[in-house]
């Protein structure tokens, strides 16, 4: 692909090359290797079922170590609400009538939703908002979703009002991470540290709003917030293509980048530095009369972390004063490997020499390590997953369905028969056995990304996503999957999703 000097002033001014360009266009040709599933976990053979009693002891075992660590609650908060409205937008547009059984559940709840109380003092009077109600009025939804009301469908999903309480309370949905925070995040001299990464353009809006609440919470739970914030790389960006594989240009020529997905984020990340990560995305939050459930698991998640590190550290401590370990000691870590941290080593592995074994095994153990809350749930398509890799080894990895081969029948049916999902509920440490942080840039897998069909104008387009997150961005982590209760699982996709119980009053 040849690039004009304007394109190449567009690609430069992105942080990007023309030869990573390129790259990306062929890749669009050729494609992403698909994702070889090999069987999905099961309690006992990939994922931990823990009892009341183990519970107890992770928790207990993560507060005693609280003061000793850095820990740092991270959110990817830069979503905007768009899509969260697509059933008023084609209402207004005509795409929806008022007869629909998704707009009547909106007007019937109306006065449910946290910011009934704000959409209707955009009105001149009460009555008339109660008269346009009633008739399900467009201009209620305008009123939501413009510029000449609360502005909704431009605002990210950080900054939209979740959860009214007793008293006129009201929390956008960052508020309730605030919160979170103050309840498990707490690190010696009473510090909550939080990192939110937002969009450019929404950067001052959400400032501005911690501003006003973050006092509120230091007050009410003895904490002092340490906020930091980001913003996703342009250099992340990736080029979009028409059906045919050549550049996709807007009407006045230029290319089209897209935002390269959550994977882009993993830059953000290995900018910071914790003992003990927190991941969790913005819209996953429930009313504070659910939260329990939620802390009870984070510290859980977070104790299975640190007791399974200190047994890593111990073992790599071990390696590096032996230097080359014993038969017993070799099959010792490569079963601990297998049953704990998700990876189980080839046939070829026997036929190496002790030392290289060795080296194999401190490589192997020497790494991120991932804990990742996991729901029940069958049938999701994507989820937890044993795979097997061009080398014959096996891991653990969370996988979407666009990362399969839906055409093959034993793949599919691998896929179908998961009987656990992935809810984004991460522990990380991103810390080796001697204190100093990993470069998380060199456990992704660069090949873990895929291809998805996307519009622009009306025109269709193929755009390219980055190694996920907590998918191909983690591929190379070790990890570990522990089921959690749906109770803590509740992720706002749709505003209908804020009338289900979870975002409500006491049950």
């Amino acid at each position: 692909m040849i690039f004009s000097p304007k394109d190449e002033a567009q690609i430069a001014a992105h942080g990007l090359t023309t030869k990573i360009a390129g790259e990306q266009l062929n890749r669009f040709v050729t494609g992403f290797p698909d994702m070889q599933l090999k069987k999905p976990v099961e309690p006992g053979d990939g994922i931990r079922i823990l009892s009341a009693q183990q519970v107890q002891h992770y928790s207990t075992h993560y507060e005693q170590q609280q003061s000793s660590k850095t820990i740092l609650k991270f959110v990817p908060a830069s979503g905007a609400a768009s899509r969260m409205f697509k059933l008023l937008y084609n209402f207004l547009e005509g795409e929806t009538s008022a007869e629909d059984e998704g707009i009547r559940k909106f007007y019937r709840h109306i006065r449910n939703f946290a910011f009934y109380e704000e959409l209707r003092n955009t009105f001149s009077s009460a009555a008339t908002f109660d008269d346009l109600v009633a008739q399900k009025d467009k201009a209620v939804v305008d009123a939501l979703l413009s510029d000449r009301g609360l502005n909704y469908g431009k605002l990210p999903k950080a900054l939209l009002s979740f959860h009214a309480y007793e008293g006129g309370t009201v929390r956008k949905a960052i508020d309730e991470h605030l919160l979170e925070g103050a309840l498990y995040g707490v690190q010696k001299g009473g510090e909550v540290q939080l990192h939110f990464t937002v969009s450019e353009e929404h950067m001052p809006l959400i400032k501005q709003h911690l501003a006003l609440t973050v006092p509120t919470f230091e007050a009410i739970y003895k904490v002092k917030y340490i906020l930091s914030f980001s913003v996703q790389d342009k250099a992340t960006d990736t080029l979009a293509v028409n059906p045919d594989n050549s550049p996709f240009r807007l009407e006045n020529g230029d290319l089209l980048f897209r935002p390269g997905g959550h994977g882009a984020l993993l830059k953000n990340l290995n900018e910071l530095m914790a003992d003990v990560l927190f991941i969790k995305n913005v819209d996953n939050v429930a009313a504070e009369w659910l939260v329990d459930d939620t802390v009870t698991y984070k510290k859980a998640l977070a104790g299975v972390l640190l007791e399974v590190q200190e047994t890593i550290f111990a073992y790599c401590r071990k390696i590096n004063q032996e230097k080359v370990l014993a038969e017993k000691e070799v099959k010792e870590i490569t079963g601990y490997l297998r049953n704990q941290l998700g990876y189980s080593v080839n046939d070829e592995f026997e036929h190496l020499t002790p030392e290289k074994q060795t080296a194999f095994l401190l490589d192997k153990l020497n790494r991120p390590v991932r804990v990742c809350g996991v729901i029940e749930a069958s049938n999701t398509g994507g989820g937890p997953f044993w795979v097997t890799h061009e080398n014959n080894a096996q891991s653990l990895q969370l996988v979407e369905t666009a990362q399969v081969n839906l055409k093959n029948s034993h793949q599919t049916e691998i896929l179908q028969k998961s009987s656990f999902a992935n809810i984004t509920d991460l522990v990380c440490g991103i810390v080796n056995f001697e204190g100093k942080k990993f470069d998380l840039m060199q456990y992704r897998d660069n090949l873990a990304g895929f291809i998805a069909e996307k519009s622009q104008g009306g025109k269709s387009l193929k755009a390219m996503e980055l190694p996920g997150l907590w998918n191909g961005a983690m591929s190379d982590w070790n990890t570990i999957f522990v089921q959690v209760p749906v109770t803590t699982f509740n992720p706002v996709k749709t505003v209908l999703d804020l009338l289900n119980k979870e975002h409500q009053g006491m049950a």
